[in-house]
């Protein structure tokens, strides 16, 4: 049996719309599809109020909202250093200075208790990262921010269809930050999308934008010209990958519960396993099955249960090497505090297969070899 490491969803409604795009010959971002992505984000988001924008990546989402926010050179921000690389460079490219701070244990996600020892004068804004689509604590984490006049930048890359508190992730922030690379749940090949939830910033988001150009308020006629007022850069997904995205928008139901299906097999095969560690997700969190990982007790054993799983036709993966080890991390950021389990778990994650169109018998078949590398 060959199982790959991940493959695209694909709905199978996705040409119907892609036809529709094609036929009224519009295919550059603000369209039609745009707008209807934007309308059904809201919907799922259960935040009608909120601005949405489509975009070309989480990566640019993350960098309108530095624009949008006000973040200047010199500024500081606070992160996981057990993130994707584009988390940090969306702010070290504006000259913001980068204070990393360790992860929790159990979610991978960053130490909330953490957050308060890297505040300096200069800190304007924290970072959290919803890790595997498992929500960080952001009760404390909004606590926090307002105690020192903070903002919140949810990135939410991973977490489209998560709870928290039986609120939606990437609704807890001044803004936030989703993916639809194709690596995730769902997709449209590359896109993302910034959620505007502080109405402070509404204005400011859709001149950022649109290139930093008043062409909104143009548009509806509440100013004379439009021209150039702020800083802004092209950050909209063209109306094509939306027609796309769409599809995948309207079917998220069924996607997340077949991933939740899938992860639950895993959970129910492995759970018992004293050999390694399984996923603990707090009783306040709903996830959306983005990720399955198990935990070794190091690194060395890690490659050799990879090796083994790729010689019977599995393939797997671990994940972020932290940002602070890494040359550009120590030029652009520091770390704040001990390293407790930012590193340890870095080197212990090894992530099994899961993606929309896997089988439960695929998910038997990688328990049965895991269980019979280490003899359970």
């Amino acid at each position: 049996m060959k199982i790959p490491f991940s493959q695209p969803t694909i709905v199978g409604t996705e040409n119907k719309s892609i036809d529709l795009c094609l036929k009224e010959n519009a295919f550059s971002g603000g369209g039609k599809f745009s707008e209807l992505c934007k309308s059904e984000i809201k919907r799922i988001l259960n935040r009608p109020a909120c601005e949405v924008f489509m975009t070309p990546s989480c990566t640019q989402s993350l960098e309108a909202a530095v624009i949008i926010l006000g973040l200047k050179p010199g500024d500081e921000v606070i992160m996981p250093s057990f993130t994707f690389v584009t988390t940090a460079t969306s702010f070290s490219n504006m000259g913001i200075k980068i204070k990393f701070v360790d992860i929790r244990e159990d979610t991978l996600n960053i130490d909330e208790n953490k957050i308060e020892e890297a505040i300096t004068s200069k800190t304007r804004a924290i970072v959290p990262v919803h890790y595997a689509g498992v929500s960080c604590e952001m009760n404390k984490i909004n606590k926090i921010a307002k105690k020192y006049n903070l903002f919140v930048i949810e990135d939410a890359a991973q977490g489209m269809f998560s709870f928290y508190e039986n609120r939606h992730v990437g609704t807890m922030g001044d803004v936030s930050a989703f993916s639809y690379h194709d690596t995730k749940n769902i997709h449209c090949g590359e896109g993302g999308s910034l959620i505007v939830n502080n109405s402070k910033f509404f204005d400011l988001s859709n001149t950022a934008i649109e290139k930093g150009t008043n062409r909104k308020k143009f548009l509806e006629g509440r100013v004379e010209k439009y021209t150039w007022v702020s800083p802004g850069s092209s950050f909209s997904l063209s109306n094509l990958s939306s027609s796309f995205l769409i599809e995948q928008l309207k079917n998220i139901n069924d996607i997340t519960r077949r991933r939740l299906d899938l992860w639950s097999a895993y959970m129910e095969n492995l759970i018992f396993s004293t050999s390694f560690d399984v996923p603990k997700i707090p009783l306040n969190c709903q996830h959306n099955a983005h990720i399955f990982y198990i935990k070794l007790k190091e690194k060395k054993e890690r490659l050799k249960l990879m090796k083994f799983l790729k010689s019977r036709g599995i393939s797997t993966t671990f994940h972020f090497v932290p940002l602070h080890s890494s040359p550009a991390g120590k030029q652009f950021g520091d770390f704040v505090g001990a390293d407790v389990n930012t590193t340890r778990e870095s080197q212990r994650i090894l992530r099994l297969p899961i993606y929309d169109a896997m089988k439960k018998n695929e998910v038997e078949y990688v328990c049965e070899n895991l269980r019979e590398f280490f003899n359970d």
